[in-house]
């Protein structure tokens, strides 16, 4: 098969033939339809992720068609049209017995802990407790989506932070996962305020339901949490960081009213020195999103499925499979493109 395949970290990929999957015992194979060209990708390329030995395929968003399965598979079929969260729990473990697998101590992830989704078919393990079925007339590129962006932000906003209709949620960050963290705060009924540097991105921000924009470009730290504060009447109740930096964490933190949650999804190279004076003195909560346990899938796609959240429409590209290396390079760029890049696979 055709895989986006690198020997080295932060080296551009190439696209070689590699050899087709096999199925785990408990696990499948999965022919991809379609995935998502994300920063996590970006951070595993170079060498930020310890669970990514090399030579190594990247990928964890994807929707496709089962190829093959295990012998110990029950509730799935070859034929049948799924998506996965991107960390597959084992299903045994105390965090999985306890409804929290998407912190599973024996997690798998796509694309970092073995072979991920830019390929023509990828491995999916324990497929019982982790495949989502997915509906054949759902657009593949909401389907690949929603199995990081979508739910690692639907996750922190509604089952961490508990996100009212009517509060003010500010979003650091318009890549794919603050746009995501929009949508989803506009569809909840929320007033969104969405803050990065890039005139596009935050068109796009305003297009999935912003209520207000703040182009940061050329504003110091405290004049943009001063910006965001005035627009929210004193601070907003929930704040995202979706970008991964200690500046633009402290200033979510910072831009909270009292009693306000953070809740952070951007990765950082490392850990970040917090204001943790603000967090004391306001009563502030901190949360993290490590995506969602598929179990929590149907109310995301009735989400979907009403109308009220429409992931494709954040599709900026698609793009095939020869034209992902460039592409996955080109988010080192000061201001990648706005939206979401889909990578969409055919086979002959």
């Amino acid at each position: 098969m055709k895989a986006v395949w690198f020997d080295q970290f932060g080296v551009l990929p190439v696209v070689r033939d590699v050899a087709d999957p096999e199925p785990s015992a408990a696990g499948v194979v999965v022919r991809v339809e379609a995935t998502g060209l994300c920063r996590s990708d970006w951070h595993g390329w170079l060498g930020h992720d310890p669970d990514i030995a090399l030579p190594h395929v990247p990928g964890h968003e994807l929707v496709g068609v089962i190829d093959a399965v295990g012998p110990l598979v029950t509730r799935f079929a070859v034929g049948q049209r799924v998506t996965v969260p991107f960390v597959c729990a084992c299903g045994d473990c105390p965090e999985c017995a306890g409804g929290n697998a998407q912190v599973c101590r024996n997690q798998t992830q796509p694309g970092f802990t073995h072979w991920g989704s830019y390929a023509e078919r990828v491995a999916l393990h324990n497929a019982d407790v982790n495949l989502i079925a997915v509906p054949d007339d759902l657009d593949a590129g909401a389907a690949a989506l929603l199995g990081c962006r979508f739910a690692t932000s639907y996750r922190g906003l509604v089952h961490q932070a508990k996100l009212a209709a009517g509060e003010t949620l500010v979003v650091i960050g318009c890549g794919g996962v603050g746009l995501s963290a929009v949508m989803i705060g506009a569809a909840l009924g929320a007033r969104v305020i969405a803050v990065d540097i890039s005139v596009d991105a935050l068109a796009s921000a305003a297009r999935a339901g912003a209520t207000f924009t703040v182009n940061s470009s050329g504003m110091t730290d405290p004049e943009v949490v001063e910006r965001v504060r005035l627009l929210s009447d004193g601070g907003a109740q929930v704040s995202v960081e979706a970008l991964g930096r200690e500046s633009t964490v402290a200033i979510a933190i910072r831009s909270l009213a009292t009693r306000g949650r953070h809740v952070q999804i951007g990765l950082l190279a490392e850990d970040p020195v917090l204001p943790l004076g603000v967090v004391i003195g306001r009563e502030l909560a901190v949360l993290g999103s490590h995506g969602m346990p598929a179990s929590d899938y149907p109310e995301l796609l009735a989400l979907v499925a009403s109308g009220r959240l429409r992931p494709q429409d954040l599709i900026s590209q698609r793009i095939g499979l020869a034209d992902a290396p460039a592409a996955l390079a080109a988010m080192s760029a000061p201001l990648p493109a706005a939206g979401v890049t889909l990578i969409a696979l055919t086979l002959p």
